[in-house]
This record gives structure tokens, sequence and C-alpha cells, in this order.
């Protein structure tokens, strides 16, 4: 009789055991995503990632790493810090080119090259893409989205109110003329919320793609067109005319803040990429009826990419989440649940485009077609340091608006960091 109560005492206890052990491991299940994504649009557009993960694994607790900052500017130095100090989270946001490979050259990052073909991704994600995620054979990140940066938005119903029509391309003679008018009539042309200097430097970028076009953007970037050029200082000119038609209190204001000007009216225009998109959409506006677009001034042919992807991280806590989420985020059904939010279109070509509306039907389009270039301002274009320089030059602009001083501090960041190389 001992015995078998002590048999039965075993039993529970055992029993306990494997019941705590399944509770620990479920507990374990959590995965740290961190990034910037918290204005309305893209918060929502996240969460749709989140809930596809949810889906995929429902043990699995998601750690929502977000801070706050559009362009990344407040959330890098927090992210570079904590890669630095061996406490990485498992998978964050970052831009391909330069900026994805700095934490490569660092080795905080795994290659996922089996994922792309496991997954198919090989085989739907466009070649040119997938090189730019991509070192010494291997790839290191999954692309969930591709925005397009240089895009002019406006406030349709104003513009008509105005008389003012915008065709299917935009000349920066008849952005000026169109600004001249409003002016006159009381409404501030331009809306810019460069609280955070990229945004303003986003505007820059825009109108030096619009002077020195594809082909000379992609030369600047390679060392082949010097940054003191000519075509660069009239860019800098013309930016500094753009300027002049500025929301007064651009600097007390976000991105987010600058778009929600154009939806109330107060401003007709703004310039800046697609995630724009995902303001309007949030606030119940539709397409061609309560906003339009159209590329920036002289940009039409060109396709500034702004994507966005997850990396793995080298030494993830929770390695097999991260897995789990990282083929989430190459899937087709959550790229056609997070870019419609988001403002971008898929990095897949494999998807249904009936599912997008009029704006990323254009960006599809023109992403089929157009010369992608990478952007500056959002770190795969050129190194961190001449992308900090480029943030400073444009800032000291702002103020003294001098385009000689502008060129020379390119020219030197340009210099200082080999490029070419």
């Amino acid at each position: 009789m001992k015995k078998l109560f002590c048999s039965s005492l075993a039993g529970v206890a055992l029993l306990l055991s494997v019941q705590m052990q399944t509770a620990s491991f479920a507990a374990d299940k959590k995965l740290e995503i961190f990034s910037y994504w918290t204005s309305g649009g893209e918060a929502a557009a996240l969460d749709a990632l989140f809930q596809a993960t949810k889906r995929a694994d429902p043990e699995i607790e998601i750690i929502n790493a977000t801070v706050a900052g559009g362009g990344g500017s407040p959330g890098q130095p927090v992210l570079k810090a904590r890669l630095a100090g061996g406490n990485p989270p498992d998978s964050w946001q970052t831009h391909p080119g330069w900026e994805l490979r700095q934490y490569v050259q660092a080795n905080y990052c795994e290659p996922i090259t089996d994922l792309y073909k496991s997954e198919g991704w090989d085989k739907v994600v466009p070649k040119d893409l997938i090189d730019m995620l991509t070192k010494n054979g291997q790839t290191y990140a999954v692309l969930v989205g591709v925005h397009r940066g240089n895009d002019l938005w406006y406030n349709k119903k104003v513009l008509e109110k105005n008389g003012i029509k915008v065709g299917d391309k935009m000349t920066f003679a008849e952005f000026f003329a169109a600004a001249e008018k409003l002016k006159a009539a009381g409404v501030t042309p331009l809306a810019v919320g460069d609280s955070g200097s990229w945004a303003t430097a986003q505007l820059f970028e825009n109108t030096l793609l619009g002077t020195v076009g594809p082909q000379g953007w992609t030369d600047l970037f390679t060392g082949k067109m010097a940054w003191d050029h000519p075509k660069v200082e009239q860019a800098a000119v013309t930016y500094g005319k753009m300027l002049a038609y500025q929301n007064a209190d651009h600097s007390a204001l976000t991105w987010s803040q600058a778009v929600k000007a154009v939806m109330e009216g107060k401003c007709a225009f703004t310039s800046m990429g697609d995630w724009t998109y995902g303001e309007f959409a949030k606030a119940k506006m539709k397409d061609n009826e309560d906003f339009g677009w159209v590329s920036h001034p002289g940009t039409d042919g060109g396709f500034i990419i702004v994507a966005d992807g997850f990396p793995l991280a080298k030494g993830a806590p929770h390695r097999q989440e991260a897995i789990t989420w990282l083929k989430v985020c190459g899937s087709r059904d959550a790229q056609e649940a997070f870019n419609p939010l988001k403002g971008s279109i898929p990095s897949r070509t494999d998807i249904d485009k009936s599912k997008f509306g009029p704006y990323h039907n254009w960006s599809m389009n023109s992403f089929a077609k157009d010369k992608l270039l990478p952007s500056c301002v959002h770190g795969a274009a050129a190194p961190a340091g001449f992308r900090q320089a480029f943030y400073n030059a444009v800032t000291t602009f702002v103020v003294d608006k001098n385009a000689d001083r502008l060129v020379k501090a390119l020219a030197q960041a340009a210099k200082e960091a080999e490029m070419a190389k």
C-alpha cells in the first residue's frame, strides 16, 4: 500500500513537472520586433504583420519594441547600442543597401539564404532587390514592402477650388505657378514637417533627382559625378525656392502632422514617400477623390526605393520565433494585408493587384517600368557618415539658404566617405 502511494505521488510529481516544463516552454515563445512604425497608418500595418504571425503560431508572445520618430533618427542609436551591447531584438526594421550592410559587416545578422530557397522567394522577388540584401553570396533580410520615396501628394479639393489641375507629370515651373496661385489665395502651398531633419532632407533628395535625373543620381552615388557639379547647385537653388512656400511652423511638426495639414486643407501639397498613403487610408480618405498624387517635379521615370526589411539577429534570443516572423513577412498573404495599410507595394511580384487601389497600382506600374534608385536619406545609397553629412548640410541650408555652402559640404562628405568603393 505504501509503495502504491509513493508510486502515485511520483506520478503526480512527474505530471506536474511536465506541465511546468510545457508552461515554461510556452512562456518562452516570445518574439521581440524593433521598429519605428508608430504613426496611425504605420501602426496599423505593423499590427497586420503581428496578427499574421499570431495566426502562424498562436503561442508566440510578441514584444513590440517600437521607438517613435520618422526615418528612424531616434531609433537607430538605440538599436545600435543594443546590438553593440550583445542585447539584440530578434529582428528589426532596416533598409537594404548600405544600412543593412553595416549590420552585416558588424556580424550582427545571420544569413537567411536558405529561407529564400525553401520559401520560394528567390522566384518571386526581383533580383535587383535581392542583390541589395546580399553580400558575399549570402542574403540577410526579407523585404515586406517597397515604398516610392519621390511622390508629391495634394489635397484634391483645395486644388479644384483654386482652379489648379495636375496632369500625369509635373515640372518645377508648373509647381511654382501653382504655388503662387495658392499663396495669392491665402493657402500655404507646401506642407513640411521637419522636427526630424530627415523630412526636409527628403524634400531635397527628391528635388535633386528631379534636377540630375536617374542617370545623374547613379553617377553621384558611384563617384562618376562630383557633388559640386553645377546641377547639384541648381537643385539646391530650386530646393531653396520650394522652401519659400512651406508652412511657417514646419520645424514644430512631424512628417505625419504635415500630412494632416494637407488633409485638413491648411496646405495644398507635401513631398513625401508613400507611407503618406497610410495616413490618408487611416483617415478614410479616398484615392483620386479626397487626395491625389504625382511624381515629385522632374522625377517621372525614376523610383526612389525606400524598402522595409527584417533580418535575423545573430544570437537571436528567440531564434525559432524569429524565423516564423521572417516567413510571415515574406509570405504573399501578409504582404497583401500589410502594404495597403502602409502605402507601400509588396516586394513579391505574384500578388493579386485587384486587392489594391488606384495609388498602389500606379506605384506598381512605376516599379515595373521606371529606373529603381536607392534612397540616400533612408540609408540605402550611401554610408551612414555621408547620410549624416547630408542631413547636416540640408539643416544648415534651411537656415542660411547658401547653395554654394551646401554643395561644398556634400562634396567634402563624399570625398571622406569614398562611396565609389
